[in-house]
């Protein structure tokens, strides 16, 4: 997930004052102060109500997976999702007012390296957010691929290890462009880049490659039973990712190039993106029920504990004897 009109601005608007390439004839008006036309704080605007509305969504998540339920190793990752996701948005909010009203402020050096910052700390997140992802669904397609060792040799510990490192990778990515930028002087779009090309050509074929071989088995035993809530809600993530997000670090390497231009619309659905996992989750773990009743802590039971309590989850009988010798000498 990117940041949308935050890295196409980082070569000009976000970079301190002293950059040689910030071009103020391009950017401001007479009174120094870059103008701000209607549409874009009509976006703006909008985008603010989305991130709002996705923070109060990630919050309860935050709340009831932290606290409110036992965790496995999907929740950990889910966990960690919800607060890259809440990190974003937040970040998101204090950009959007720092740029609605950096008029009293324009001609103070420190708004740039403060809205510098927010970029920063949003592509983070964003990245963090997009390598958790990859993780639940590779993970997740290893429990459909390889059963025996997912249950018998699977560390005890991996999901927190991974997210750990998921979070440290972006994260020293991110002081990398902060030093390039900052320090050493070079271009910002050049050393952002390559976070995009990692996001686009790495971690992305793999969410798709491992939700393509779960969607493949989803509709193989669609027909014997009804497919797992968890493989709905991690489907239906990626695919919203696909189709909010990735298209905008697509076009920034298009920016980069000189082919297009980022428009604020994607930042939109990049903020949406965000947003709308709790909603997922919800509607995933209330579908098949007559109403929408109940406490958001059974709804989330239904999604994230069915593997060991409803047992819809589980892999038919294997015909194996040797298999199955394993499987029970495992459990």
């Amino acid at each position: 997930r990117s940041s949308g009109p935050m890295m196409a601005e980082l070569s000009t608007q976000t970079r301190p004052t002293t950059a040689s390439s910030l071009d103020y004839k391009a950017l401001y008006n007479g009174t120094g102060c870059q103008e701000i036309l209607a549409p874009n704080v009509t976006i703006l605007s909008i985008t603010l109500i989305i991130c709002l509305l996705g923070l109060v969504g990630n919050g309860i998540i935050l709340w009831f997976l932290g606290f409110r339920m036992k965790r496995n190793p999907f929740t950990v990752y889910v966990l960690n999702l919800a607060v890259a996701d809440t990190g974003f948005l937040l970040f998101s909010v204090v950009y959007v007012v720092v740029y609605m009203v950096q008029y009293p402020f324009c001609d103070n050096p420190e708004v740039f390296y403060i809205l510098f910052l927010l970029t920063m700390l949003s592509l983070w997140m964003n990245s963090t957010s997009v390598y958790l992802l990859t993780a639940i669904s590779t993970e997740r397609c290893v429990s459909v691929l390889c059963p025996i060792w997912y249950r018998c040799c699977r560390p005890r510990h991996l999901s927190a290890i991974v997210s750990a490192l998921l979070w440290a990778l972006p994260f020293l990515l991110c002081c990398s462009v902060c030093i390039f930028c900052l320090l050493i002087n070079e271009n910002c779009n050049t050393s952002v880049l390559y976070i995009f090309i990692l996001n686009v050509l790495i971690f992305s074929p793999i969410m798709v490659l491992s939700s393509l071989t779960l969607f493949i088995k989803v509709r193989q035993s669609s027909q014997r039973r009804p497919p797992s809530k968890l493989y709905v809600v991690i489907l239906l993530t990626v695919l919203f990712f696909l189709l909010f997000t990735l298209p905008q670090s697509v076009a920034y390497i298009l920016f980069y190039l000189g082919i297009s231009e980022p428009t604020n619309m994607l930042y939109v659905l990049a903020c949406a993106s965000s947003s709308i996992n709790p909603f997922i989750y919800f509607l995933v773990g209330s579908y098949g029920k007559r109403r929408f009743c109940g406490s958001l802590k059974l709804t989330l039971r239904r999604v994230f504990e069915e593997q060991t309590n409803s047992g819809e989850d589980r892999d038919p009988p294997s015909t194996d004897p040797r298999e199955t010798a394993v499987l029970q000498g495992c459990t």
